[in-house]
């Protein structure tokens, strides 16, 4: 039977949250604390002169090893599995439309291409360790990722890692190595603009290498929608929850010993140190994507005003995170409150937490106002501002809720 066109002005419309799954955006509200106590003992790392941390007494030791073994390289890799689970959704919904490849393949590069952008701003305006961009670029360059097997996929991934980890633990390495003089520099805005914009090119590279893997694996997962019924997948979620957890930690042992000084190693050692933290960081990455997929589901429909107001901070992932560098900008810098010179890495954690609990109550009254995030609306727009409907294909109610953010 042939299919009734469509009036070439509807638009594509979103996943409805009332059908959007609890696990993608719990894992992303609850990723956002780690991310935000990493951004902070981070600036208090850069306040120290060289120095890894200040290390001021047993507490301070006792948290610099905690982050490092639990947090540290550990947050990114599951925000990258989750933009690859969101961008993979767009495909396999666009696609169950009926839309054309060349279309899709153009609807994620624009969204890409307007992520790179939103990543430069914010590199340029508040933080130099924005991911937004590389998320962005993965977008741009891989998206003909999104149609090769499982096979050929998970290839690619490992291929990525096997150099991206490699010249990514070297760089971290031979900057130690350097006991680059950070604070002396940062002391006013306009040299800090011109420091984060003469970063952003390398870091983006070297962030680019080390977040494919976790982008394809992301993607494989959506199609196996580990997240979206996470109760068919229990067995398979506990045993990468224990184990990934579990090498995440081991694996970060050698690189926890160089944080809290207790061993100095040689260049070499130095670098496989940090080659073996951000490869266990996978694990972990991973490990904690199921272990919040697990926890989903033994929530189940019982959904109290706690998780509410985690699941509407995942909802809003990319506007948190924004929210986060403001409040780094108010509070660490030298020109600004300086508070990275004034804390020890215990209370910049704390300090940490507190910002990110701040986004969660903002996110929380936006939600209860029916307001969407900003940053996650102007994407939208930009994304598919030009992708109204030319042909007869019908609407698919629910179509990318879990691709909006930042992942």
């Amino acid at each position: 039977m042939p299919r009734t066109p469509l009036p070439p002005t509807t638009e594509v419309t979103a996943t409805p949250v009332e059908r959007r799954s609890l696990a993608p955006d719990l894992a992303r509200g609850l990723m956002l604390l780690v991310i935000a106590t990493v951004h902070a003992h981070m600036f208090r790392q850069l306040a120290t002169g060289g120095e890894p941390f200040a290390l001021a007494g047993p507490l301070d030791t006792a948290v610099t090893a905690f982050m490092t073994l639990f947090a540290e390289a550990r947050g990114y890799p599951m925000f990258a599995a989750l933009f690859g689970y969101g961008l993979a959704l767009i495909y396999l919904r666009r696609t169950a439309e009926g839309r054309p490849w060349p279309w899709i393949r153009s609807l994620v590069r624009r969204r890409g291409g307007w992520m790179i952008l939103i990543g430069f701003l914010h590199t340029a305006l508040l933080f130099y360790g924005d991911v937004i961009a590389m998320y962005g670029l993965i977008a741009l360059v891989l998206a003909g990722l999104l149609r090769l097997s499982d096979r050929r996929l998970l290839a690619h991934g490992f291929a990525w890692a096997s150099v991206g980890t490699l010249l990514y633990a070297t760089a971290e390495g031979l900057l130690a190595a350097s006991g680059a003089q950070t604070s002396e520099v940062e002391v006013d805005p306009l040299t800090d603009l011109f420091l984060r914009l003469s970063a952003w090119p390398v870091l983006i590279v070297l962030m680019f290498g080390i977040s494919v893997l976790p982008f394809v694996v992301g993607v494989w997962a959506a199609r196996h929608r580990l997240l979206e019924e996470p109760e068919l997948h229990l067995r398979f979620l506990r045993r990468v929850a224990g184990v990934g957890i579990a090498l995440a930690v081991v694996g970060a042992i050698p690189h926890m010993f160089v944080m809290i000084r207790v061993w100095n190693p040689e260049l070499p050692l130095l670098i496989g140190a940090k080659w073996l933290h951000v490869v266990s960081g996978y694990a972990g990455g991973f490990g904690y994507a199921a272990l919040i997929a697990l926890v989903a589901v033994a929530i189940g429909d019982r959904r109290g005003p706690i998780v509410r107001a985690l699941v509407a901070t995942g909802r809003r992932s990319m506007t948190c995170y924004l929210l986060q560098s403001v409040a780094w900008v108010a509070l660490f810098l030298p020109y600004t409150l300086n508070l990275a010179g004034r804390l020890n890495d215990a209370w910049s954690v704390l300090v940490g937490v507190g910002v990110w609990a701040a986004t969660v109550v903002i996110a929380a009254v936006m939600e209860r106002f029916g307001l969407r995030g900003p940053a996650e609306t102007f994407l939208r727009r930009m994304t598919y501002g030009g992708a109204r409907r030319k042909d007869p294909v019908p609407v698919v109610s629910g179509t990318d809720g879990a691709g909006d953010g930042a992942r």
